[in-house]
């Protein structure tokens, strides 16, 4: 198909114009015939061929028209009309410049109609349905709307309908196609507006309902999944937020399956970092210390608005916030001021505690200052208490610690003035401070402080007035081995009563003094005892020191420890001869029993030579009897042998002895041999 544009300016037929004004426009009927392939009738057809032939044939109707001229009239020639080369000139001419015309017009096609004066009357269906295809090439939904609402004009009964109608389907198709194309795109609103635009009377426009109806419920299936996906993030269940996000890759829809599915992916895994982030701010937060408390706001912090968790770890920070604050008001409960005012200044501003912490340090330093114990540090105390607005919630508080300072200024007065009459140290001096510190009310802020100088100066008095008692003790106590003279000065010390400032002194020098006195008397007794040990007088010994023993006197714990001694020896001897008595016995059973007896004399015993001399020729004897044994009765034999002890000159032999009876009683099989068969000679 040649496609032409016609002329703009198409002239409309009006009403008592000549018809052969209209037919010396170019005919639209040839083009369209040509632009769409459509069959003409007969009588379109000879329409067009009669208008061809009277726009043709007009220049030689006007022309013998002209070459007539009525009314002239009929005379003689002139001269010029007799030249023959001259009117043989003008007929050959004539009908060549004819001819050539005609050729020119018969060989030149038609223009290709123009579209911008498809909206005036009188346009034909064939110049419609060109222009509607014109506009339905470039797939546009606008466009293509304008092809259908262009070609609708055309009537079913025109023999264009049945081209119109085919288009008219592919068009509204490309309409569904275009709004689906925006639905996979994610437009849903677009894709619905798209098709029901297609016009109502149209066959397509039954798919709409249908078509709106399945994308609507994909739409609302993928939403589902999506925001069930969110909630599952919301409580930090990932497995099956993943489980739940990979049903998107499965809904029939190009913008949920890949972007929106990629796009919860990377939130599932971002929403992933940021739980692991608050569930190691809430573990450092639970630490109760100071750098893990800041370490946890700093990662709840670092979570961004967009997070599902953002908000979880918004309500972290308060509660941070508020340990923060518990913490500095333990280091203030210690007296540490500073440490509670560092913490404090560290509570971030997102924490909602700007006004508490502001109060909090604003009383903290007004303790500190009131702590310095000075009544200018008092005042200035009370100056910043002062600073406490009656709107706070430690007002109360505030107010109670001014009107505390304002009697504790009068208190440190006295204690001040206290302190300055004690600082001679004289009796006098110390019991006057002593009488003004009295006056600081028990309920006074001070009183504790007020009954420590009291305490400390009661301490200096008594100390002067007791200490030349004491120094006489000492002076008659020096010639320390008379017992007389420290009993004298035990009996100085006790003077110096229970409570007073050189009461344990004097006690402690009165313990001194009376171990020596015990000592000396006692001494002998313990030296006399010892004789009769080493004499083996165990017995006598033992009763000798006896009463010390339980006396609780100085010396008693030495002479227990000697006769704990003296008994070991004693339970020595005894068991030394019962053994002795038990190997008289000769027997195997008897020798055992004797050694077991034996081994009871401690190694510290002076008899443990003999005893280990014993305990050798027994069991020599216990080998010889095993030796003997092993003649007749091998397992009898391996039990006597069995009885020597570890450690004894035997011991070695016994057990080679055992061993070697022990593979006489059990042999070992001989090793297997197998029997080769013997196989006979044929030959």
């Amino acid at each position: 198909m040649i496609q032409r544009d016609i002329l703009e300016n198409w002239p409309p037929s009006k009403t008592g114009e000549p018809d052969d004004m209209i037919r010396l426009s170019p005919a639209p009927q040839f083009a369209e015939t040509q632009a769409f392939g459509v069959q003409a009738n007969g009588s379109t057809s000879k329409s067009v061929n009669r208008q061809q032939q009277d726009s043709y044939e007009l220049p030689l109707h006007q022309q013998s028209a002209a070459t007539s001229v009525p009314g002239q009239k009929s005379g003689k020639s002139p001269g010029w009309m007799k030249n023959w080369f001259l009117w043989g000139l003008i007929l050959t001419l004539i009908p060549g410049s004819i001819g050539f015309v005609a050729m020119t017009v018969l060989l030149k096609l038609p223009s290709s109609p123009t579209c911008t004066a498809i909206s005036r009357p009188f346009v034909s269906a064939s110049v419609r349905l060109y222009c509607a295809q014109k506009l339905a090439a470039g797939q546009n939904v606008d466009d293509l709307l304008r092809a259908i609402a262009l070609v609708s004009k055309i009537s079913e009964d025109h023999p264009l309908a049945g081209e119109v109608n085919r288009f008219v389907a592919e068009w509204s198709k490309d309409i569904l196609r275009l709004a689906d194309e925006s639905f996979q795109s994610g437009n849903l609103e677009d894709a619905i507006a798209t098709v029901r635009q297609i016009p109502k009377h149209l066959a397509a426009y039954k798919l709409v309902d249908e078509q709106v109806s399945k994308w609507e419920l994909i739409w609302s299936q993928a939403e589902d999944i999506y925001k069930q996906t969110e909630e599952e993030l919301k409580q930090q269940r990932w497995q099956s937020a993943s489980m739940l996000a990979a049903q998107l890759m499965g809904v029939d829809n190009e913008y949920w399956s890949g972007v929106k599915y990629n796009q919860l992916d990377k939130l599932i895994t971002s929403t992933r970092e940021d739980g692991d982030k608050l569930a190691n701010a809430e573990r450092l937060a639970n630490t109760r210390v100071s750098d893990n408390l800041l370490k946890a706001i700093e990662l709840s912090e670092s979570l961004s608005p967009e997070s599902y968790l953002y908000q979880q770890a918004q309500e972290l920070i308060p509660e941070i916030g508020r340990k923060m604050l518990d913490l500095a008001q333990a280091s203030l409960d210690r007296r540490d001021a500073g440490t509670a005012i560092d913490i404090a200044r560290q509570i971030p501003d997102n924490a909602q505690l700007q006004v508490e912490v502001k109060d909090f340090i604003t009383l903290t330093q007004a303790k500190r200052n009131a702590w310095i114990g000075t009544v200018s540090g008092l005042e200035t105390a009370i100056f910043e208490a002062q600073q406490v607005d009656a709107s706070r919630a430690i007002y109360g508080e505030a107010q109670a610690l001014i009107a505390s300072w304002q009697v504790e200024i009068e208190d440190v007065a006295r204690l001040e003035r206290a302190r300055t009459l004690a600082s001679p140290g004289t009796i006098e001096d110390l019991t006057a401070a002593i009488a003004e510190a009295q006056l600081v009310s028990a309920n006074s802020p001070r009183s504790s402080e007020a009954r420590t100088e009291i305490n400390r100066w009661r301490n200096q008095v008594e100390t002067i007035e007791d200490r030349p008692i004491l120094e006489r003790a000492q002076q008659l106590a020096w010639p320390s081995n008379d017992i007389n003279a420290l009993q004298a000065a035990i009996s100085q010390a006790r003077q110096i009563r229970e409570g007073r400032a050189l009461y344990s002194e004097a006690q402690s020098r009165i313990r001194q003094w009376t171990e020596t006195i015990e000592r000396t008397q006692d001494q002998p007794y313990l030296d006399r005892a010892r004789m009769l040990a080493q004499g083996g007088n165990f017995t006598a010994a033992i009763n000798t020191i006896q009463p010390i023993a339980s006396s609780g006197r100085s010396l008693s714990g030495e002479a227990r420890n000697n006769i704990r001694n003296w008994q070991g020896q004693i339970r020595a001897r005894e068991n030394w001869a019962r053994a002795q008595q038990v190997a008289g016995g000769g027997t195997p059973e008897a020798l055992s029993q004797a050694i077991a007896i034996a081994n009871r004399v401690p190694r510290s015993s002076t008899l443990r030579m003999d005893v280990n001399f014993a305990v050798n020729q027994w069991s020599q004897q216990l080998l010889t009897i095993a030796n003997s044994q092993s003649n007749s009765n091998l397992a009898r034999a391996i039990e006597t042998a069995r009885l020597i002890p570890r450690g004894s000159s035997a011991y070695n032999t016994a057990q080679q002895q055992i061993k070697n009876w022990q593979q006489l009683l059990n042999p070992e099989p001989p090793p297997f041999e197998p029997i080769v068969p013997i196989v006979e000679s044929s030959f």
